[in-house]
């Protein structure tokens, strides 16, 4: 199937948009300025770190040999032995563990050590997602969430979402809170670059949903037919499910605080894609729709849990990727058709509570498994090279503390011989003003 092998190339690059540069850009626009390219540099760095770590140990991990948690770390060191025509396979998983650390960054902006930072990500990528991505997409009988639980995950939303969103709680409640948070406004700053890595996003999530088809091989042609049956609707599911979810969202928006708002209409194109990913392939157009609309109400609603309870995830990664995620992951055992990509019927369809209940544990299995895990990695990040930058550094802005630059240079340069103008009056030095 020389037309899949292209396919394949094509979707693999989306993902790694993904994360650089639509994640990058997403996150950006909402951090302040002062931290917007702290913010964007978490996402460089996290695809640079685990891109490496991936090739070396990360594809054996998740996808040679058979086990529960895990295969043969050192099976396919350095992919030894996986033939050339199968590295597009292995550089599209390496796309999904690179935004899935990167997510996390979100919840973390304003204070975290870039060193912690850089630290964390190859930790939690060997520990946690590597394994989790084998209990979930290399499924076998011995693997655990889709193996010996039977839950349904299409692309992601126990090991990518649900995995994501809760170690993002996790980090931000050993991180503390912001200074000020809840008591001074801490606005997005450019809301033009968060709405075009939205749109970026949506685009790129066609290259995460659809080329997660996974072949029954009984034959080339049935293969074919699948192909064209199964991107077709994981397609349709993708698209139609955003647009609901924007409009679930703006919904809510504009009855809990008056105004529908366009950081509201990004938010939702994200919480859509993230509770369509578990169930692109099980549900039909009509669930997906239902799916789309109610993480779009719910996810507007649970990103003000972080100021009633107290925790400061500062650009909602808890309340879009993990709410988001559980929503998409247990839903499935309510909307999905025998004819979708698991062949099972959901609760509405006359399949009784089966599904729900696998759906369900499974959710469950990557929520304590990513919360025991990311605590650990955190606890000793704290308490050996600190994760947190000092509050004189917070308020000077984490971009010049950790990287001596700043995003936005708002004063012009001239030369000693240009302009005589108002600018050029205006930066010379004090002792060159009225008494010169």
């Amino acid at each position: 199937m020389d037309g899949y092998y292209a396919f394949m190339l094509v979707a693999t690059a989306l993902v790694l948009m993904m994360t650089v540069p639509a994640l990058a850009l997403f996150y950006g626009g909402m951090s302040r300025s002062k931290s917007v390219l702290n913010m964007m540099m978490m996402s460089y760095v996290a695809a640079a770190i685990v891109g490496i770590l991936y090739v070396a140990v990360g594809w054996s991990m998740g996808w040679s040999g058979d086990g529960t948690f895990f295969s043969d770390p050192f099976e396919l060191l350095w992919l030894d032995g996986v033939a050339t025509d199968g590295y597009v396979s292995v550089m599209f998983q390496m796309t999904f563990a690179i935004i899935t650390v990167a997510l996390i960054s979100g919840a973390v902006a304003d204070r975290m050590k870039f060193s912690a930072w850089v630290l964390f990500v190859p930790l939690w990528a060997l520990l946690c997602y590597f394994p989790m991505a084998h209990m979930v997409f290399s499924c076998t009988d011995d693997s655990l969430i889709c193996g010996r639980i039977g839950a349904q995950d299409y692309a992601g939303g126990t090991a990518v979402h649900i995995n994501a969103g809760v170690a993002a709680l996790v980090l931000v409640l050993l991180l503390g809170k912001r200074l000020g948070f809840g008591k001074e406004p801490m606005r997005p700053h450019n809301l033009t670059l968060t709405m075009l890595g939205a749109g970026l996003l949506w685009f790129g999530w066609y290259g995460f949903n659809v080329g997660s088809i996974v072949f029954g091989g009984e034959s080339p042609e049935s293969d074919m037919a699948q192909f064209f049956s199964e991107t077709g609707r994981t397609f349709a599911n993708t698209t139609l499910a955003t647009m609901a979810a924007i409009l679930g969202w703006l919904i809510v928006e504009r009855f809990m605080h008056g105004k529908a708002t366009s950081l509201g209409a990004a938010s939702g194109i994200v919480a859509g894609l993230v509770a369509i990913t578990p169930a692109a392939g099980a549900v039909d157009i009509e669930g997906a729709v239902a799916i789309g609309a109610i993480a779009g109400a719910v996810c507007a609603w649970a990103v003000s849990w972080k100021f009633k309870l107290g925790y400061d995830d500062s650009l909602d990664v808890v309340g879009v990727h993990l709410v988001g995620g559980v929503i998409g992951t247990v839903l499935i055992g309510v909307f999905s058709t025998s004819d979708g990509a698991g062949g099972v019927d959901g609760l509405f369809y006359g399949g009784g509570f089966g599904s729900l209940g696998d759906q369900a544990l499974g959710a469950l299995v990557a929520i304590v498994m990513s919360a025991v895990i990311t605590l650990v990695i955190g606890l000793v990040i704290k308490y050996t090279i600190g994760l947190r930058i000092t509050d004189e550094a917070e308020v000077e802005g984490i971009d010049f503390d950790q990287h001596g630059e700043t995003a936005y240079d708002l004063h012009t340069s001239l030369s000693s011989g240009g302009s005589t103008g108002v600018l050029a009056q205006a930066t010379r030095p004090v002792s060159e003003g009225a008494n010169a």
